[in-house]
């Protein structure tokens, strides 16, 4: 139920759907609704302002250089850690399904990273953690992927941990657990996008687990692109959207007790 709600809220916190909607009750769709236009124009202008303000780069890198930033990374290359901790959101299952290779998207950068720690020996094992969202699709489940890549640029079979029940991040964190207690494993390095960072150390913080951070996949510039970042771009418009919905979720996670 709470992966369900987390899906349908996703649909409500985008600026396009606002501003679709808005612009939507704008328009007189009989005639005595015409009579009230300037009720119907002033919402109509709140939709276009919704548009334009979400999809201006210097509103948009603002929110994300900040959420970027609120979990630094405390990573520490004098220590050869137990296990990395790669998290899921990477693959496009149903499109690896569909054409046999893998279909990465923007947060690729995750496995990369876990594949260079691991080759230069910067940890010993890598727990990857993620499920299907389609058990019809469990063959190409974002663990099995992902390790099967790892793999494919080799690193040691044996040296991968596949975690394929976490649907979100607080699952994450406490089938992480469950491993790395099991295998009495100490120390402890989780790497993920660095917009995601934030919820995820939070997660791990609250089922008890003490853990150093490694965010990648930065997207943010500290410094916005001046008079023509306010050019509306489609762009900027999904990454206001994709921030506001990683705000929101983290509190979310919060209110219910699942991160710190």
């Amino acid at each position: 139920m709470f992966f369900f709600l987390s899906k349908l809220l996703d649909v409500f916190l985008s600026p396009y759907t606002w501003g679709l909607l808005l612009l939507g009750a704008a328009v007189p769709w009989r005639v005595r609704m015409a009579r009230r236009w300037r009720r119907r124009r002033a919402l109509g202008a709140i939709g276009l302002l919704v548009l334009f303000v979400a999809s201006a780069l210097p509103v948009s890198d603002s929110l994300a250089y900040g959420l970027e930033h609120a979990a630094p990374s405390t990573y520490r290359d004098d220590v050869t850690y137990d296990v990395v901790v790669l998290l899921g959101g990477v693959v496009d299952e149903r499109v690896t399904a569909e054409s046999g290779q893998p279909s990465y998207n923007d947060n690729v950068e995750r496995v990369v990273m876990t594949h260079r720690l691991l080759r230069a020996g910067k940890a010993r094992y890598v727990i990857v953690s993620g499920a299907t969202m389609d058990p019809t699709l469990a063959a190409f489940g974002e663990a099995v992927v992902l390790g099967r890549q790892l793999e494919d640029w080799g690193i040691a079979k044996d040296r991968i941990i596949i975690e394929d029940r976490a649907k979100n991040t607080r699952e994450n964190a406490v089938y992480t657990k469950a491993i790395v207690e099991a295998r009495g494993f100490e120390r402890v390095l989780v790497v993920t996008s660095a917009f995601h960072m934030p919820r995820a150390r939070g997660c791990f913080e609250a089922v008890g687990m003490k853990v150093d951070v490694h965010p990648v996949d930065y997207r943010a510039p500290s410094h916005g692109a001046g008079l023509e970042g306010w050019i509306p771009r489609a762009g900027a418009l999904a990454h206001t959207t994709a921030t506001l919905r990683e705000i929101f979720g983290r509190l979310v996670y919060r209110a219910q007790g699942y991160a710190r």
